[in-house]
């Protein structure tokens, strides 16, 4: 009697996004980066909120919108005191959320990514036929980063090995979509290649 095991990863930024734009400063296209600040304007009961970027070479700023005319009182009370305490964690997780640059028309720079793959959770089903491990990789954050990369990252494989292993059959992918990969490999191909998993 076989077994299946599961094993579910999730790529986690390291820090923020960079951004690259046109610098009006620097009259070229630069490099954002986030200063983990706001900027809270109030105008009556309605507040805007930015999350406040600078290019790296000239300092110019570039604001992203996080709330534009809303209300006050519709925004959590303690996410707006962490508004007006300029709280990093808050400008870091802000700096990380794709569809707030994707809201803003900002392109991050893919090539300066800093990334890890974290383990989020490991099981295991008796009764299959054969000795399989079926992978899930997440990515919440719809990083650019091609599956036999991600693939090859969580195996601890190269890209080649992975490729070739793929050709091969020995390594199945699943679905495969800018949220998650997911693939199967028999264990004994593991334990071959880098020992137990």
């Amino acid at each position: 009697m076989g077994y299946l095991k599961k094993i579910e990863y999730e790529i986690v930024l390291k820090d923020s996004l960079s951004i690259i734009r046109g610098c009006s400063g620097c009259g070229k296209k630069a490099h954002f980066l986030n200063t983990k600040k706001f900027r809270v304007n109030a105008n009556g009961n309605k507040l805007d909120v930015w999350l406040i970027y600078q290019c790296e070479e000239c300092r110019h700023t570039l604001n992203l919108a996080i709330y534009e005319r809303q209300k006050v009182s519709s925004i959590p009370k303690k996410e707006y005191r962490c508004f007006q305490d300029n709280d990093e964690q808050l400008a870091e997780l802000y700096g990380k959320n794709m569809q707030l640059l994707r809201k803003n028309k900002a392109d991050p720079d893919f090539e300066r990514l800093h990334y890890d793959f974290v383990k989020r959770k490991e099981m295991t089903e008796r009764g299959h036929s054969g000795e399989q491990i079926l992978f899930t990789i997440r990515n919440p954050c719809e990083l650019k980063i091609p599956p036999e990369k991600q693939i090859a990252a969580v195996l601890g494989w190269s890209r080649s090995q992975v490729k070739k292993l793929v050709e091969q059959g020995e390594i199945k992918v699943g679905t495969s979509s800018r949220q998650s990969v997911s693939f199967r490999v028999n264990a004994g191909v593991v334990l071959r290649i880098s020992g137990p998993v």
